[in-house]
């Protein structure tokens, strides 16, 4: 009898194996005999899981290669065994990078770019009374000459340096690797990603006219001087009033306002953008590259 049933079962085993590779698919052909999963079809597509980046990320110990499609930064990611990342290699968005010195920064999506949400803060300290150099050491200010204020607002830098003393467009620069620093055009990307028109991206001096500097400022007077008009932060980017350094020279408007470089020279300046503490537009303006401004990065 047990063996009549051990056989019983051995047959039904070997059924259930020949199904499976015979198994028809919805357009009547049979399944690959390479495949474990084959769907064929020309009408419809395989939907995985959709999450945000909260969702994702509260995942208990994902497994290498867990697939989703983040609704967010609307793109296909997996877990590669260490953190999450895109089809083609770059870190997901919204998910930690990390500098040379293992300094650890945000990220958020803005439209279709993926920014640092915080100043960059990598570097040997100096005095705020002595330009930076080309000597192999990334150098940085700090407002005040006071660390500190590294910790909270980032590193103030100078043009030359943080482009690594060359003038290559969107060039790496101080940044980490798989980032780089954005150029005129891209903070105009982002700008009207977010409500400027393309005739307020191109001009200079305060733009805009749908709270695009409120929408980037961080909320509250924790950093910024009050009132802080406009601020909203509704895009993540947390923009700081990290002040400025003058090129060899003193240091102003820590709270009040943030200036940040881009990567694209204008001659003897080059372009810049600013936030600040009364305004709710953002500046668009071109300076000497002696000054020391904050830094953020945006994805390759």
């Amino acid at each position: 009898m047990k063996k009549s049933i051990f056989i019983f079962t051995l047959m039904l085993l070997a059924t259930q194996l020949l199904v499976a590779q015979v198994a028809i698919n919805a357009d009547g052909s049979s399944t690959d005999s390479s495949a474990m999963l084959d769907i064929k079809s020309t009408s419809k597509g395989l939907l995985p899981p959709r999450m945000t980046n909260a969702q994702r990320d509260a995942i208990v110990s994902p497994a290498s290669g867990l697939m989703i499609y983040n609704t967010e930064n609307a793109e296909m990611e997996y877990y590669n065994g260490t953190r999450w990342s895109t089809f083609d290699g770059k870190i997901a968005c919204g998910s930690t990078i990390t500098d040379s010195e293992g300094n650890t920064y945000g990220t958020v999506q803005i439209g279709t770019q993926c920014w640092m949400k915080e100043n960059l803060n990598i570097g040997i300290m100096i005095n705020g009374n002595t330009n930076q150099t080309d000597n192999n050491f990334i150098e940085k200010y700090c407002y005040g000459n006071s660390a500190v204020n590294c910790d909270v607002y980032g590193g103030l830098y100078q043009w030359d340096e943080m482009m690594q003393y060359v003038v290559t467009e969107g060039a790496q620069g101080i940044c980490p690797t798989g980032w780089h620093l954005p150029s005129d055009d891209e903070w105009k990307t982002m700008e009207m990603a977010i409500g400027m028109s393309q005739v307020q991206a191109d001009a200079t001096g305060n733009r805009g006219t749908n709270n695009e500097g409120g929408k980037l400022k961080e909320t509250g007077f924790a950093h910024w001087y009050s009132p802080n008009n406009g601020a909203t932060n509704i895009t993540g980017f947390t923009g700081l009033p990290g002040g400025r350094g003058t090129g060899g020279g003193p240091f102003y408007t820590l709270t009040y306002n943030g200036f940040f470089w881009t990567s694209t020279n204008n001659g003897s300046t080059s372009w810049s953008r600013s936030l600040s503490y009364y305004f709710q537009q953002v500046g668009r303006d071109y300076i000497d590259p002696s000054y020391g401004y904050s830094v953020r990065c945006v994805r390759d």
